[in-house]
């Protein structure tokens, strides 16, 4: 019941104010939806933002899309609690857009609505097999082992095999690699899901494959994420060395790219650093370039279960402007596993009443302003509605990276407003949060406010701390309505 108490106290405190303030919600609280009300709550005096999230717990992917074991990376959540503790600022989890409350009534309550709930979907290959057991996305082992509500049931197959093959070779594809190949004693000391250690330190997986359809000159990741997973303790590292020959135009990637030329030198001395064969026992991580898959192979002995994966041997064509894409060479080789993870890029999901993208998996925009259909006319937007980070450009980019795209969208705010697109808030006073709560209060939405949050904050830390670890995650939405609803 305390939520249900709480949820009346800020609904009476804030139906006080007498003037007619800025109404914004913001759907979705990770990064992009944070940094938005940062700026929105700095640059319009007076204003209210009330943020949403259909999981009771806020910030998005720092929660349960970053590493375990990137506790450096997660400090931005100081930030964001900061800006959830100002007193124009209001988090309420455990409501979704769709089933809680629809777009078109949040329209009705706010001047304006800024879309920020991410990607949380996948892209697909399209291949025969996909739907075979054993092949997972990455984002689903993500969450597995982030303790995210959704992703606390994977369940993934460790156990039958030693041979997992990870599909990509972007930044999320190397946190996975590092999670299957890193000791569980340096694990166990993280914020990773009780669930997901067990079945790590059970795991039976000894090689690790991390495939990509180009060379390592095109490899998507950063020099810290590679670094960090070549430099995991006793582990083997094998690259064919006829894959680190490079053309003319290699070196012309190399040249217009600093982060391109470090990340082949990387690899380069990795191939040559260690030694030919793995030591018995040793766990070994392979990065197989120039391949892309072409379907996923059947189990003979386990009907229904992958058995590995049918490779294409590629090739690289310029496409102009130092760029080079990937082509099939229709020679082919099967790579033996038991588990496939893709790690080929999330996806964005549409909701109802809201232009989108399919093909691009975002929403139709311009510098934030939502158009109104997929036509592409630049001068047709939805009035007062907007939209920021992965939703937006589409999944790319690192948490900062929604910093920049937020103040874009503001700033696109800020002159529609200034402009008068916007309705006129003294003209056109919104009910905002006090229509919302009412709403949600009528459906029996049990809303989970900041002050509910850290109820959950507190009992994640003291749980950790009888593990010496820095939280304990509750990975079930009961767990977690239960903790936030005690006194």
């Amino acid at each position: 019941m305390a939520i249900f108490r709480a949820r009346r106290v800020l609904w009476r405190s804030f139906s006080t104010i007498s003037s007619h303030p800025l109404r914004v919600c913001i759907v979705g609280s990770g990064p992009a939806g944070f940094y938005t009300a940062e700026k929105i709550l700095k640059t319009h005096q007076g204003s209210q933002v009330d943020i949403i999230d259909r999981l009771p717990t806020p910030y998005g992917l720092v929660r349960s899309g970053v590493a375990p074991d990137h506790p450096e990376t997660k400090n931005v959540i100081n930030q964001f609690s900061r800006v959830a503790q100002n007193g124009r600022c209001s988090f309420f989890g455990n409501v979704a857009l769709g089933s809680s409350i629809s777009l078109v009534e949040l329209q009705e309550l706010y001047h304006v609505v800024v879309l920020a709930y991410g990607a949380e979907s996948d892209r697909v290959v399209g291949i025969p097999g996909e739907d075979l057991k054993g092949v997972h996305s990455a984002r689903e082992f993500v969450w597995w082992y982030n303790g995210h509500p959704d992703g606390r049931n994977l369940d993934p197959d460790l156990k039958n095999t030693d041979t997992a093959v990870i599909l990509g070779q972007g930044n999320v594809a190397l946190d996975v690699a590092r999670i299957l190949l890193r000791p569980t004693s340096e694990l166990a000391i993280t914020d990773i899901a009780s669930h997901a250690l067990t079945a790590l330190e059970q795991s039976s997986i000894r090689k690790v494959y991390l495939v990509g359809r180009r060379g390592p000159v095109q490899a998507a990741c950063t020099a810290k994420e590679l670094r960090e997973v070549l430099g995991i303790k006793d582990l083997y590292i094998h690259i064919k060395e006829t894959d680190l020959k490079i053309t003319p135009a290699d070196e012309e990637e190399m040249k217009n790219s600093r982060i391109h030329r470090r990340i082949y030198e990387l690899l380069s001395k990795a191939a040559t650093a260690g030694p030919s064969q793995p030591s018995s026992g040793q766990r070994e991580l392979h990065f197989v370039f120039f391949r892309q898959p072409d379907r996923f192979l059947e189990s003979y002995d386990k009907k229904g279960y992958v058995s590995g994966v049918h490779l294409e041997k590629t090739g690289l064509k310029g496409i102009g402007s130092g760029k080079q894409i990937a082509i099939g060479t229709g020679q082919f080789e099967n790579l033996s596993c038991g588990i496939v993870l893709k790690s080929i890029g999330y996806k964005s999901v549409p909701v109802d009443d809201l232009p989108f993208d399919n093909q691009k998996g975002v929403v139709p925009n311009v510098k934030g302003r939502v158009l109104s259909d997929n036509s592409g006319d630049p001068t047709s937007f939805e009035n007062g509605l907007y939209v920021c980070g992965w939703l937006k450009r589409g999944p790319t980019g690192i948490i900062a990276t929604n910093l920049y795209c937020a103040e874009e969208t503001v700033a696109s705010l800020s002159e529609d407003l200034e402009l008068g697109v916007l309705a006129s808030t003294t003209r056109l006073p919104k009910l905002g949060r006090d229509g919302l709560l009412q709403i949600l209060d009528n459906r029996n939405v049990r809303v989970v406010p900041f002050s509910a949050w850290e109820r959950i904050d507190k009992e994640e830390k003291r749980l950790g701390s009888l593990r010496n670890k820095p939280r304990e995650k509750l990975t079930s939405r009961e767990e977690l309505l239960k903790v936030a609803g005690s006194e």
